[in-house]
């Protein structure tokens, strides 16, 4: 019974993971087709470039519901076990990135369209603990708008929540899996950004925020 319980939960928290929330929105908002904008993926960073402001954030805060709706389930069915809390969010992370219901057929290969995962993964650090929220998010926000790349941004959300959970375990006895939770959170996040990572190190990621206005204006 418990066995099925947790193949249960990762299957529903994958399922959540996948419903494209910034493909949705901007479809809504703007009649548009988010895959077809700049990097195609559906996170709010790419719904904010097709559709506003607005659509990116509202994007951004339900994909962080999806993160932590993933931990809030396994808490529910399964409270004893700290590692399906753990697993739980991270398949919402695989289903974000890998939709089921983004398959489409490239050049003769399946794709699972999705975003990059990095507001599902502060959702899995808040579902895990809320307050984690106060830490990631400005700190996200500070590297997405000041620094001005949201592959950057992403990938710093896994490595703090890592970073703030071992903090917990030494000095708050709290669960060590949850550290694993960031850890692996991280290498799902790399993945999915390899060309961005590539793009960082040849010099021609795209930047957003304040530097992107700038170089809009000319400004150096």
């Amino acid at each position: 019974m418990t066995a099925a319980i947790f193949i249960s939960v990762l299957v529903i928290s994958y399922l959540i993971g996948s419903i494209p929330i910034g493909l949705l929105l901007v479809k809504l908002l703007k009649g548009e087709d988010i895959r077809n904008v700049s990097s195609g993926r559906t996170g709010g960073t790419n719904a904010m470039r097709a559709a506003g402001f607005g659509a990116g954030f509202a994007t951004a805060i339900l994909d962080i519901l999806k993160g932590a709706s993933g931990v809030w389930i396994a808490d529910l069915l399964l409270p004893e076990s700290n590692w399906l809390k753990v697993f739980a969010p991270l398949m919402v992370i695989i289903g974000h990135n890998y939709s089921i219901f983004l398959v489409e057929r490239k050049e003769g290969r399946i794709r699972f369209g999705g975003g990059a995962g990095g507001a599902p993964c502060l959702g899995g650090s808040v579902g895990l603990w809320w307050p984690s929220l106060l830490v990631i998010f400005p700190l996200g926000f500070f590297i997405l708008f000041g620094i001005g790349y949201a592959s950057v941004a992403t990938m710093s959300v896994a490595l703090v929540s890592s970073l703030t959970f071992l903090v917990l375990a030494v000095f708050y006895q709290f669960p060590w899996e949850f550290i694993a939770y960031g850890l692996l959170a991280e290498l799902l996040l790399v993945w999915a950004l390899r060309p961005n990572i590539k793009r960082l190190l040849n010099g021609t990621e795209r930047v957003v925020g304040w530097r992107a206005k700038r170089a809009g204006t000319g400004q150096s």
